[in-house]
């Protein structure tokens, strides 16, 4: 596969410095969005999590916003070049993805440098229904209400949009076909998945970390007699090279306690520390798992389907997501979906309600962490580029000590998209 995504560039490149010179002139195009939200929050935090004390009650503002840079130029043979440049407008104004685009109607699309992937990208396209800018198939939702037992980026405990093993915006090659009635296929390889918009500057395939990340994804949209159909499927893996020693885990109960009555903790120790490590005070190492506890040398992977279909102003979909780490016991699986609908009204407004359901397994004897959130929400719209959203967001997190967070979020937000 890494042969033909080679081969596939390089065909891109050959058939470009190939054709005539043109004369056509470069559109240097930008734009972006901006959305930014206040908020009124009411948290409850048990002893059980990190934010446990703490007032996280009252009002905040949360900014999301980019300035896109995209100059673009079309040759007279057909074909496009272009160059893209996100800029985050907050955290330092660093940048979020950077990428060259080669595209044609026979060709279809080329993207070489740090992006999404093509699995990412195609599931992106057939999204559940989310009428405001406050998605809660996201991360997003945290900055407002804490998350407790944190479940990684792009995975899919918070997110049916997922990565391999979390990486993000890394150096990759991707192709995507030209649309045969409706249907589009990609395929993306990356080398490394260490670096997030930054170049890998050699890459050590025996080194730790995510190596050779392959991508391949489908999409497909068509309109039959005013019912709109999309749907959407993605599959990816990586080698990820690391070390997997034996651990064995410890189950602690109080002395002569059973196992479903006395549960205290669970630790993870070398298997030739067993008899000495595994002691806790007053307390017993009852039942003992012998594996290579989240072991690093695994190859992750990850899937996900999605579809919507809309008629008659609704738009109803769904997405389900999985992320494999591919270690015993199978800890830092992850799993989510969602389920989404809505509906345009008569004028500018538009409303709707979705759910995201995630949990990731975090090994025997311990408590899976939970995301679960659920959002009604409405959006005018003010003018060209302008909207108006306001929205009611009830989340809840649990570790895997059994920690909760309950919040409830009520926010508003302008959308600008330039």
């Amino acid at each position: 596969m890494k042969k033909h995504l080679l081969s596939t560039s390089a065909i891109a490149l050959g058939v470009a410095m190939a054709a005539p010179a043109s004369a056509a002139e470069w559109d240097l195009a930008w734009g972006g969005f901006a959305n930014v939200h206040v908020g009124a929050t009411n948290i409850d935090a048990d002893s059980g999590t990190d934010f446990a004390g703490g007032d996280y009650d009252g009002v905040d503002v949360y900014t999301n916003a980019e300035i896109i840079f995209s100059p673009s130029v079309t040759l007279d043979n057909g074909m496009t070049f272009g160059y893209s440049v996100q800029f985050e407008a907050m955290n330092g104004f660093s940048i979020d993805e950077s990428y060259m685009t080669i595209s044609s109607d026979t060709l279809g699309r080329v993207i070489l440098g740090s992006e999404n992937s093509a699995g990412y990208l195609l599931m992106g396209s057939v999204y559940t229904p989310h009428p405001t800018s406050m998605p809660i198939n996201s991360r997003s939702t945290s900055a407002f209400i804490p998350v407790t037992g944190s479940t990684g980026f792009r995975q899919a405990a918070l997110s049916s949009l997922t990565e391999v093993g979390g990486n993000n915006d890394v150096q990759r090659i991707t192709y995507f076909t030209p649309s045969f009635n409706g249907l589009t296929l990609g395929v993306s390889y990356a080398a490394s998945g260490d670096n997030n918009a930054e170049n890998n500057f050699g890459v050590n395939h025996d080194g730790s970390g995510l190596r050779d990340i392959f991508d391949i994804g489908a999409k497909y949209r068509q309109s039959f007699n005013g019912v709109d159909i999309g749907l959407a499927a993605r599959w990816g893996t990586a080698d990820r090279n690391g070390s997997s020693s034996s651990k064995s885990l410890c189950a602690f109960y109080p002395t002569g306690s059973s196992s479903s009555s006395g549960f205290i903790q669970a630790m993870t120790v070398d298997a030739s520390d067993i008899g000495t490590t595994c002691e806790l005070g007053d307390y017993e190492a009852e039942e003992l798992v012998e594996g290579s506890l989240g072991s690093s040398d695994g190859d992750p992977t990850t899937w996900a389907v999605g579809g919507t279909i809309g008629v008659s102003g609704f738009t109803f979909g769904a997405t389900y997501a999985e992320n494999n780490a591919d270690n015993d016991y199978d800890i830092g699986d992850q799993k989510g979906y969602s389920v989404g609908a809505s509906y345009d009204l008569v004028g500018p407004w538009t409303i709707g309600a979705t759910i995201y359901m995630g949990e990731q397994e975090t090994g025997p004897y311990f408590e899976d962490r939970e995301y679960n959130a659920y959002q009604l929400g409405a959006s005018r719209s003010l003018g060209s580029g302008v909207s108006w959203d306001i929205y009611y967001v009830r989340q809840e997190t649990q570790n895997n000590e059994g920690g909760e967070i309950e919040g409830n979020l009520f926010g508003t937000a302008v959308n600008l998209s330039f």
